[in-house]
């Protein structure tokens, strides 16, 4: 089974390699693209993983998924945070990889008093929908046209999970 570790601002190139191996993969799942990323200079990168707090999952120490949180930063919502960034490789999803990244995550997450995980999937991944679902996420709203891929609007299903409180 794959390590899965809170990476630091010095695992930057970890970061650099799963964050664009997911973004060329699915490139249909992500708010950004591959180029945005691709041209980032290395302190950007590692500015990136210490403003949020960035999951991987190593298997023989090459990265193959990855899980970042976002917190609300506003005192009166600092309790919510948003998983981003979301990404297992196609051949490991379905062996509980991406449950045990969403149980260490979800652990980090209550360490730091945050009470509610949110998190926007677009209506088309249906697989990742259903994911959520088991994981005791519950659909909240949609934002409809949410996510412009290739000139083709697609709907935002935002999800939220209670951890605490």
């Amino acid at each position: 089974m794959p390590v899965i570790r809170l990476l630091s601002g010095d695992d930057f190139e970890v970061f650099r390699r799963i964050r664009l191996e997911a973004l060329r993969a699915e490139p249909g799942a992500y708010a950004s693209t591959v180029e945005e990323w691709e041209i980032l200079p290395d302190d950007e990168w590692r500015r990136r993983l210490t403003e949020n707090p960035v999951f991987v999952a190593l298997r023989d120490n090459e990265p193959v998924g990855i899980m970042g949180l976002m917190r609300q930063r506003s005192s009166k919502m600092a309790h919510r945070a948003t998983i981003i960034m979301v990404f297992l490789r196609a051949d490991l999803r379905g062996t509980g990889l991406a449950r045990a990244l969403l149980e260490n995550l979800t652990e980090y997450a209550k360490a730091q008093g945050i009470r509610q995980l949110e998190l926007a999937v677009t209506a088309e991944n249906l697989k990742a929908f259903r994911f959520y679902r088991r994981q005791g996420f519950i659909e909240i709203g949609r934002v409809p046209g949410g996510f412009l891929h290739e000139g083709r609007e697609i709907d935002d299903i935002m999800m939220a999970r209670r951890i605490q409180g």
